[in-house]
């Protein structure tokens, strides 16, 4: 995402000064950077809201100061949203979810699976997640009928996921997959399967390509597919509109939808490292 940003300022006719910081999942730290860019009265504030919640105080200072707030992938509550948020720029989770789920239907019908026991990785404290697994068990309970979702536990980033997903696994012997919302959970699932030597009888569908994720997508012995919203690509949207807020020229619009991506083969994940050397999403 970031790439995508600075190429489009770079590419812009405009002069950008970014200003830049990763909050590390840390609300204090959130709030304590927009409060300065507030002090700074810069022109705009792009974000990813650690909370949808806990990060409403932050994103509402900075509207009542006046400067306009752009969330991608994720934002406030909707409340807060409607009030103090000028665009917000995300992949239909829904839609996101559909694809995911189609995949493992494809996947458990080419293996005469009937029946499969699935275990969700969440980071449903967002919305889009919840909405990703909604998704996911709408298309896949209507393809397979059979299907049941036998767990749903909080793994949003890698560690706990790992953790998370052993547990999983050696609470339920015939667990047949793992769905992974994030990236985080997806990575952490994978690493659960080969830490308990269960590579080729538990597959996992998975959210958000890493170099990491694109390799064990080539390599297709754990991980069987992921559904991903190109970061270059949301950058580049998230500047377009950015300018488009900064100089009043947005259409009323505030959910703006950005392309869903399907990967489900070896040379998808070839392809995309072939693609992205530099490691970027």
């Amino acid at each position: 995402m970031r790439q995508g940003v600075q190429d489009a300022a770079k590419d812009s006719s405009v002069q950008v000064q970014l200003i830049e910081t990763n909050a590390q999942g840390d609300i204090s730290k959130e709030s304590t950077f927009v409060d300065t860019l507030v002090a700074r009265n810069v022109d705009a504030i792009i974000l990813s809201a650690v909370s949808e919640n806990g990060s409403s105080r932050t994103v509402r200072r900075a509207s009542e100061a006046g400067i306009p707030v752009i969330c991608y992938n994720t934002c406030i509550n909707q409340k807060g949203g409607d009030k103090y948020v000028s665009a917000y720029l995300v992949g239909d989770p829904l839609e996101f979810g559909k694809k995911l789920g189609n995949a493992a239907a494809d996947y458990f019908i080419a293996n005469k699976i009937d029946q499969p026991k699935i275990a969700v990785i969440n980071c449903e404290a967002f919305e889009v997640c919840v909405q990703r697994r909604k998704g996911f068990e709408e298309v896949l309970k209507s393809r397979v009928p059979g299907a049941q979702i036998v767990a749903n536990q909080e793994g949003t980033v890698l560690d706990k996921a790992i953790s998370v997903g052993e547990k999983l696994i050696i609470s339920t012997p015939d667990l047949n997959a793992i769905m992974g919302e994030s990236g985080g959970a997806t990575l952490g699932a994978v690493k659960a399967v080969r830490n308990q030597n269960q590579a080729g009888k538990i597959a996992v569908f998975g959210s958000d390509m890493t170099t990491e994720i694109a390799q064990e997508l080539e390599n297709n012995q754990v991980l069987k597919a992921v559904v991903d919203i190109s970061g270059k690509k949301m950058g580049n949207a998230v500047f377009a509109q950015t300018l488009k807020v900064i100089n009043k020229q947005a259409d009323g619009e505030k959910v703006i939808q950005v392309p869903i991506d399907l990967y489900t083969k070896t040379e998808d994940g070839k392809q995309w490292l072939a693609t992205h050397v530099d490691g970027l999403p």
